[in-house]
């Protein structure tokens, strides 16, 4: 993975805040990484549309103590910062994805609201947020949130991904589906939470074949000025995606956690078929590809 130097990637909706949290979270809320046998405390992925319907629409907001922004993102002006920084890396990914889905849906995108990192725990519009829930999209506020260390404590050290320059980028871009999903009306569609086929797996494996999308015509997004953001994508970049796709998959979080595989507490879907969903976003031509609620081949 590699950006244009040139890039401008000022823009980037990505800012980092400190102080947030505390009363009213999202506490035990099956955030749809629960599993039985889990390990420790459940980490997950995304957090689905489930938070808004059965946790009260977010109420917790608010309820946290005092959050200021940080100055974390002031020196991202320039791909060549992307290149040199894993936080500026962030922000072009940000940039590029915005650039890519406005292209794809036309008048019908409208960006999010950002991207909102954090270390320990933040205040968001679903609740307060602790590290212990891993990246998640909150549909009321339509922003993602991301606690950073996450990639190295969880997904690499907890869960044994082989980690890389590309594994946060495909997660950004899997929660980043979920803000089309929730453009598109998909969320609307969740009604089952847990099981093989149940909705809230197929709204999982489709923000994985969103994220295979975006990750395909990655090197075709551009600036607000028209410069092209990336320089290149290669093989490890996918591997690096493929890869964390099955690192989180249900069945391998069961199991790392000494657990039996229980396909009826599915949340996410397995390693295979979320490697398939990313896989079959890349090789997509139309969003029609990814519809993961119009077939029973999961």
């Amino acid at each position: 993975m590699r950006f244009n130097p040139k890039a401008d990637i000022s823009g980037g909706r990505v800012t980092d805040v400190r102080g947030g949290g505390g009363g009213g979270g999202l506490g035990n809320i099956p955030l749809g990484g629960i599993t039985g046998g889990g390990i420790g405390t459940t980490i997950i992925v995304i957090i689905i549309f489930v938070i808004t319907q059965f946790a009260g629409g977010g109420s917790g907001a608010g309820s946290a103590g005092p959050q200021e922004t940080t100055d974390r993102y002031a020196q991202c002006r320039t791909g060549a910062d992307a290149n040199k920084s894993e936080d500026c890396a962030r922000k072009a990914v940000e940039v590029s994805l915005e650039s890519y889905w406005s292209k794809v849906l036309g008048s019908k995108f409208r960006p999010p609201a950002g991207i909102v990192t954090f270390t320990g725990s933040a205040s968001t519009g679903c609740g307060s947020a602790s590290a212990d829930v891993g990246p998640f999209y909150c549909p009321t506020d339509q922003t993602i949130y991301l606690d950073t260390t996450f990639f190295k404590d969880v997904l690499e050290g907890q869960l044994g991904g082989r980690g890389g320059d590309f594994v946060e980028p495909y997660v950004i871009g899997h929660e980043f589906g979920h803000h089309i999903q929730n453009l598109l009306g998909t969320m609307s569609q969740v009604k089952t939470q847990q099981g093989p086929t149940s909705d809230s797996v197929r709204l999982e494996l489709q923000a994985d074949c969103y994220a295979g999308m975006w990750t395909r015509g990655a090197t075709s997004t551009t600036d607000a000025q028209g410069v092209q953001i990336f320089e290149a994508v290669d093989e490890g970049d996918i591997t690096e995606a493929l890869d964390s796709a099955k690192t989180v998959g249900d069945d391998r979080i069961q199991k790392q956690g000494g657990g039996d595989v229980n396909k009826e507490q599915w949340t996410h879907g397995s390693s295979e078929e979320r490697m398939r969903w990313f896989t079959t976003g890349y090789n997509a031509s139309s969003l029609q590809q990814c519809d993961t609620f119009g077939t029973n081949n999961l």
